[in-house]
């Protein structure tokens, strides 16, 4: 079974910026996801398989950008302009597409990661 491998996150202030990364053999395909106390987990970013390009979902539009070093097989998400909703635990997944606005996978989950946003 393959293993995916998270590592950053952790506080930040409303406004600020952290990035996460998950390394795994098979990277292709990873995306994010997020569960935040007492609600589902929800789709992150995504591959668009129509386009080939990641997709993200409507709340962090425009703020988070996923990138992958090759080399190191690692996906990175870098968050900026951080808000207090934005606090949740993060996975990435495997395996992963766009399904209309939201984001589905099929593969594996990483460990997860906390991030917490301070107003």
């Amino acid at each position: 079974q393959m293993q995916l491998v998270q590592s950053g996150g952790g506080l930040a202030q409303a406004g600020g910026s952290l990035r996460l990364s998950c390394s795994a053999s098979d990277y292709y395909a990873i995306g994010w996801f997020r569960q935040a106390p007492g609600k589902q987990r929800e789709g992150v970013s995504c591959l668009d398989l129509t386009s080939g390009y990641t997709y993200y979902t409507d709340p962090v539009k425009g703020r988070f950008n996923s990138s992958r070093d090759h080399a190191k097989k690692t996906v990175y998400l870098q968050m900026h302009n951080l808000r207090p909703e934005d606090t949740a635990i993060y996975y990435c997944a495997t395996d992963t597409w766009r399904d209309g606005s939201r984001c589905m996978m099929s593969g594996q989950w990483g460990q997860g990661t906390q991030v917490t946003v301070s107003a």
